[in-house]
Order: C-alpha cells, then sequence, then structure tokens
C-alpha cells in the first residue's frame, strides 16, 4: 500500500499558501490528498487561511473574525510570495471544493478547523451543514487540534474520518482514538521521530515532512501518508522507493 502525499496548504513550498493557484499545483504534482484550513469571517462566510490574521500571508492586517467577506476579497494573497501571483484571492471553502471537483478529484480532502485559539461560535454546525448539502467525489477527513471541535463534529457526521493534530502532548488524542471518535493521529514529524519505539498502532501521517531525508523515513516504514510543503519532490521519491 503506497505512503499517501498530503499537500500542506496546497504545494505551500512553490506557490502561495492556501490558495487556488496552490492547490491546482498540488494536483498537477501528484498529491493523493490536500490539507487545509478553515476559518470564519466576520459576517459568517467559511474562508481558506491558516492563520487568524492576514498580515503574514496578504498585503492587509487584523484578525480574519473582525472581516467581512468582502474586506477580504479585497486583500491580494499572492504578491508576498511572488510577482507572478499578484492579484490572488482569499478563497472560500466553497471556491476550494469547486475547483476540486472541476479537476476530477478523488483523493481525500482534509479539513483543518482552526479553533484552537480562536474557538469561532457555530463553525462545526456551519461546516458539517456545507457537506451534509453537498455531493462531493473526495474523501473528507477533519483533524484539528483542539478535541472540543473534532467531539462536536462528529456528532454531527459520525461517518466522516476524524484525525487528532498534535505537535508533542497527545493526551487529547489518545483519549478521542479510545472513545473512537478519531482513527488516526497528524504528529509532527519531529515527534514521531523521537517517539519512534513508542509510537501508538493508529494510522499515522505526520506533519510537515519537507526533507528528504523525513519523507525517505515515512516511505521506509510504510506510514499511511505524509503531509508536506512540496507534494511533488515528495511524489518522485516515492516512485523511487514505492514504486507508485
Amino acid at each position: 500500500m503506497l505512503t499517501q502525499i498530503i499537500a500542506h496548504r496546497g504545494s505551500k513550498g512553490t506557490r502561495p499558501e492556501n490558495t487556488l493557484p496552490s492547490f491546482q499545483a498540488a494536483l498537477a504534482d501528484g498529491a493523493d490528498g490536500i490539507e487545509t484550513d478553515v476559518h470564519l469571517s466576520k459576517d459568517g462566510h467559511l474562508i481558506i487561511m491558516h492563520d487568524e490574521r492576514v498580515d503574514r500571508t496578504t498585503n492587509g492586517e487584523g484578525r480574519i473574525v473582525d472581516q467581512t467577506l468582502a474586506e477580504l476579497k479585497q486583500l491580494d494573497a499572492g504578491a508576498w510570495f511572488d510577482s507572478a501571483y499578484i492579484g490572488t484571492r482569499i478563497p472560500t471553502l466553497d471556491e476550494v471544493v469547486q475547483l476540486l471537483i472541476d479537476q476530477n478529484f478523488t483523493g481525500i480532502f482534509n479539513l483543518e478547523l482552526k479553533t484552537n485559539k480562536i474557538h469561532y461560535d457555530g463553525i462545526e454546525a456551519m461546516v458539517a451543514d456545507y457537506f451534509n448539502h453537498h455531493d462531493v467525489p473526495f474523501k473528507l477527513v477533519y483533524s484539528s487540534f483542539y478535541g472540543k471541535s473534532i467531539e462536536r463534529l462528529h456528532a454531527l457526521q459520525p461517518d466522516v474520518e476524524f484525525d487528532s493534530l498534535f505537535q508533542t502532548k497527545f493526551k487529547t488524542a489518545k483519549r478521542l482514538h479510545a472513545e473512537q471518535i478519531i482513527i488516526g493521529y497528524h504528529p509532527d514529524i519531529r515527534w514521531v521521530r523521537s517517539h519512534w519505539l513508542l509510537l501508538p498502532k493508529v494510522q499515522l501521517r505526520p506533519w510537515t515532512v519537507n526533507t528528504e531525508r523525513d519523507m525517505k523515513f515515512c516511505y521506509r516504514h510504510r506510514f499511511a501518508g505524509l503531509i508536506t510543503d512540496y507534494p511533488g519532490l515528495a511524489h518522485r521519491i516515492r516512485v523511487q522507493m514505492q514504486g507508485g
């Protein structure tokens, strides 16, 4: 079984992260899955961005939750990365989903709810409602650093796959796995390496696997997947090591 390549915020290493060009590049590079992050705007729209603030990846300032969709759509989300992407806009969840449908994507869509710093009121119900009303061809996977978001979504969509994100502490992940709410872990690759002899017998998709050394480590041990900023490189190495 091949180790699945999950593109972290799209092809984050080669395109402006969490933008439509980044997701398109990831698909072109042979990614088996897309990982992205969702927030809530001031007027209740599901917004795709990693940070709670727009400062790092746009020409704007402030928190997503304090701005309307119209205000967010005025920002440039590509110029910071390269002049070739001037005018790239912040996408909504629906825009990303429609792109994947248009590209006939049937892999993994790993949606992380960014609720560990700002607990967006009702975001879990909004995400569940969106996917309950949209027939999608891909496999939906939810993840979060915030255990309560996973529990809330699981109550709303018990048939969807859930995985727990963590960097160093995995007490919540262990509890959620024991309660059969999640089936896998998405840990920091550094945690995986330091706990190699004590790794739990669960589905593992480490992040963020960006070096050839770490990619080969994941392929050698046949992890379920890896999450990377460089899906093209990951694909080339996988062909060498796993034949596909």
